[in-house]
């Protein structure tokens, strides 16, 4: 059972960071199908880092280090739908879909190629960080926590307030409500979609870190992330674009992606003998169910997806 929860507790973090980073870009206007590349760009950039450090640095700077490249490489890939969507006024669906696809082909070769470097022999694609993943694990008892989970705590109180409390919250989401009413009362819609886009980079990147780390101690990059960044925009959009109300969803989504790394702590699930293939399926089964029935009642901003034009009224 405590396994069970910590899975949960962990996989619901990347959940939320990463559906957070989701609802910041699409209250300003922009959809992000990238958030998958953003992820694994993100965790290619945390992973390299830990896999560069000493296992003697002290803990805090390990954490430190990583954290910090995972979200700049993180926000640096961002910059692409951002410069393409915004500026360009490319179609924002097409250029989501071509990060995913180049975030994992990229990271492939990357690696790769730095194995390669390191031992002609090693042409794997993957990179092991094990020592220095201890950095970011304490334990109660038998309960492995992770620091990861605080910073998801704290970013998604952070965006609660951002969102609602501030004025650069309300700024943004008058810019994908009615960007033309917005820029009416002078407010820059193009630098606050910028905004809301490289926020969304920096916890996609956050949650792509966070993802690679949970249970494993090395990656494989060809592998991508599973599809969790579509998963979060699922939990996004269950979440109605609420961030308390995405927090309910990750939980819940992170429930059943957990199930499939303790079901077989469980008696009455292992006796089943259903593979191990189909538990990791659920939480996607589970979305497009969840999406079906709810969708139809979902709100999203109403100027999502719409490039702005400053000329047009």
């Amino acid at each position: 059972m405590i396994l069970l929860l910590q899975y949960t507790i962990i996989f619901a973090s990347v959940l939320c960071l990463v559906a957070l980073g989701g609802c910041f870009s699409e209250h300003s206007g922009v959809i992000n199908l990238g958030l998958e590349g953003i992820m694994v760009m993100g965790a290619l950039g945390g992973a390299i880092t830990m896999r560069s450090m000493d296992p003697s640095t002290p803990a805090i700077m390990i954490i430190l280090m990583t954290t910090i490249v995972s979200i700049l490489v993180g926000v640096l890939y961002s910059i692409l739908l951002a410069v393409a969507s915004i500026n360009f006024k490319a179609d924002q669906t097409l250029i989501g879909t071509a990060m995913n696809l180049l975030a994992t082909a990229a990271a492939t070769v990357f690696v790769r190629a730095l194995n390669t470097a390191e031992n002609p022999d090693n042409v794997s694609t993957s990179v092991q960080y094990i020592q220095q993943k201890k950095a970011f694990l304490h334990y109660f008892g038998s309960f492995e926590f992770n620091w990861f989970m605080l910073m998801a705590v704290i970013c998604l109180i952070a965006s609660y307030v951002i969102l609602y409390k501030t004025r650069f919250g309300l700024r943004l989401q008058a810019c994908g409500e009615n960007p033309q009413a917005a820029d009416s009362v002078g407010i820059n819609v193009y630098k606050m979609r910028w905004a809301g886009v490289l926020i969304s980079g920096f916890l996609g990147g956050l949650g792509g870190i966070v993802y690679i780390t949970a249970g494993v101690s090395e990656w494989k990059f060809d592998m991508g992330v599973a599809g969790f960044g579509f998963l979060s925009l699922a939990v996004m959009i269950f979440g109605q674009w609420k961030p308390h109300r995405i927090a309910l969803a990750a939980i819940l989504f992170g429930f059943f992606r957990a199930l499939s790394n303790v079901y077989t702590g469980f008696p009455f699930l292992a006796s089943m003998g259903i593979p191990s293939t189909v538990y990791n399926m659920m939480p996607y089964i589970f979305s497009l169910i969840i999406l079906a029935f709810t969708s139809k009642n979902s709100r999203a901003p109403k100027a999502e997806g719409i490039p702005y034009d400053k000329g047009s009224r």
